[in-house]
């Protein structure tokens, strides 16, 4: 049964122009310039430049040579469904001879893996069987797959009947490989394999007998057990030790050629001036844009005559150019006047922190909400400007919301930032004696004895977060 009837709801909808401003105030500097110059290519309305309101009779004779090439070329753009600009994104010129441009290419973690094979004079079952267990190698050099599974895969995929005990003759060969260690399917016989290439010596020997037979007890730095155990000095352990530390648990760590390295441009400047904080947009590659005189007067001469079909054409055409060319410079001007009112909001906020020279004890406990309520402006846009963006200041360069952090109060009431809290944390660690660690509840009554009412579980968090391990793992002989 079908019925009809009337219901009213209240939807908020973003226009497209929303929606783009939103995207354009999100991305940082040098994706910007990328967004512009797409802009640029894909609206002949937009130009670089200026805008200027007087133009010289030499400018306004080259207008006049510009309308009447723009009469020519309008009805191209009018004809096709795809604009000739678009055609012509690679701006080459066919009268110039074209030519290759030379790049290179850097081999991957793998692919010295198989070079090193085919040095190999081994049958052809044997190499493809070692070939399919190099692809099956992560990016650290460890084959993590058991070979039960890898029998599975080389039956139903490539028709191969296989056994464990042939993968692992095969196995052998790629931990005969460079760099010494891969094909280790556990961190003991990485390191195992290292240490089986080096140079017999008391150490080494020690070394191996540790991985071996009380690699449980040295993951947990149980030493006392070790030495007991295996009836050595304090100072024999400690060499045995310290050449398992200078070997690599991670041997495909070397290879990193396709990754590539990211420079960070900063988003804002920011300058001590004899104690005045001065703040600055970097717009030095962003180029200033115009909307295209040519395209004005093109709009103003189709208008008058819109009788014609193709004239109606061209006006709708050239409209809708010169529209989108207003609205992105609107949208450009209008990121760049909300970027400043947050970064300036941050600054008044953490002014003592950037007087002092960047001494991370002056930060205040600051949230989104505090400069949102400061600005005027959303959380939401708040949290995109501070997403992705990066300040320079006379002392480094910090991401936004590194000056972002909680509160916490100390014994007299005064509320404090949770990074000051860290810090301690961080000079109590580098400090304390290596052969016994401060545990958290001593961390814990040391930061009470400062003044901080903190808990036990909360200095766990703090330490997880700084990336620092429990005490029984920062002990050290």
């Amino acid at each position: 049964m079908l019925n009809q009837r009337l219901q009213q709801k209240l939807i908020q909808k973003l226009s497209p122009q929303q929606i783009q401003m939103i995207k354009l105030l999100e991305i940082p500097t040098m994706q910007l310039e990328e967004r512009i110059k797409e802009e640029l290519e894909e609206n002949p309305a937009l130009e670089e430049g200026r805008d200027k309101t007087e133009d010289t009779d030499d400018n306004a004779q080259q207008q006049d040579d510009n309308n009447r090439d723009a009469d020519l070329s309008i009805d191209e753009y009018l004809r096709d469904d795809t604009p000739l600009y678009k055609l012509n994104a690679k701006n080459f010129n066919h009268e110039e001879q074209k030519t290759e441009i030379p790049f290179s290419i850097g081999s991957s973690f793998h692919d010295q893996l198989i070079s090193q094979l085919g040095l190999r004079n081994i049958g052809d079952r044997e190499k493809a069987l070692t070939e399919y267990l190099i692809g099956n190698i992560d990016d650290d050099g460890y084959l993590r797959r058991h070979l039960d599974s890898i029998v599975d895969d080389l039956a139903f995929s490539l028709g191969i009947e296989t056994s464990v005990t042939e993968l692992s003759k095969a196995l052998k060969i790629i931990q005969e490989f460079e760099p010494s260690g891969v094909g280790a399917r556990n961190l003991r016989e990485c390191l195992m394999l290292q240490l089986n290439q080096k140079e017999e010596t008391q150490d080494i020997e020690r070394a191996k007998k540790i991985l071996t037979q009380h690699f449980e007890e040295f993951t947990k730095k149980h030493y006392d057990k070790i030495m007991q155990r295996m009836g050595i000095s304090e100072d024999e352990l400690k060499n045995a030790v310290a050449e398992v530390l200078k070997l690599n648990p991670k041997p495909g760590g070397s290879f990193q050629s396709d990754k590539i390295a990211e420079h960070i441009i900063p988003d804002f400047i920011m300058e001590n001036k004899e104690g005045e904080l001065t703040l600055s947009l970097n717009a030095r590659n962003i180029p200033e844009l115009k909307v295209s005189r040519m395209y004005c007067d093109m709009l103003e001469t189709y208008s008058k005559n819109k009788q014609d079909r193709n004239n109606r054409e061209a006006v709708t055409f050239v409209k809708q150019k010169l529209d989108s060319a207003k609205w992105f410079i609107d949208a450009i001007k209008q990121r760049q006047t909300t970027l400043m009112q947050t970064m300036e909001a941050i600054i008044n906020y953490q002014k003592d922190y950037f007087l002092s020279g960047g001494d991370e004890a002056l930060l205040n406990p600051m949230i989104l909400k505090d400069i949102a309520d400061t600005t005027k402006l959303d959380i939401s846009t708040v949290s995109r400007v501070a997403n992705s963006k990066y300040v320079q200041t006379p002392f480094g360069i910090y991401p936004l919301k590194f000056f972002f952090s909680e509160g916490l109060q100390t014994d007299t009431g005064e509320e404090v930032s949770t990074r000051e809290i860290k810090k301690i944390l961080q000079e109590c660690v580098q400090t304390e004696s290596k052969r016994k660690p401060l545990t958290d509840d001593e961390l814990a009554a040391i930061l009470q004895d400062k003044g901080y009412l903190i808990a036990r579980r909360t200095v766990a968090k703090y330490r997880e977060q700084l990336n620092i391990p429990v005490a029984r793992l920062r002990k050290q002989l």
